[in-house]
């Protein structure tokens, strides 16, 4: 069993930047990709962030550039650097793990990210 934290986030005006945190405890060892996630009032959950366990990274397109994804594998730890935010930026944001084998999921409980324009 893996669990996900999530800190961090807040109300930041358009242009300023936040770093989200998630701390993650458990079986640490048997995680393999991590990830942020978001989701805005009103829409679908989408892929912000993703980083393998070699610390290969892949971000959704709105947000290359701007945001930097990073983990420590040692710790268990990952975190979203978020830099020149938008109002399109507004979400909650989850952390993502999975593990095994047996590969399973897990899901942080969110942190609200809001960008005021």
């Amino acid at each position: 069993q893996v669990q996900l934290v999530e800190s961090g986030g807040g109300l930041v005006q358009a242009g300023g930047s936040l770093r989200l945190s998630c701390a993650a405890s458990g079986r640490i060892s048997s995680i393999n990709d991590m990830g942020w996630f978001r989701q805005a009032p009103g829409k679908q959950r989408e892929v912000v962030a993703g980083v393998t366990k070699g610390g290969s990274t892949t971000y959704t397109e709105s947000v290359k550039g701007r945001f930097t994804i990073s983990r420590n594998n040692a710790i268990g730890s990952l975190s979203l650097e978020m830099n020149s935010l938008k109002a399109e930026d507004t979400a909650v944001y989850y952390c993502y793990a999975n593990a095994g084998p047996p590969y399973t999921e897990y899901w942080g409980q969110g942190t609200q990210v809001a960008v005021s324009s």
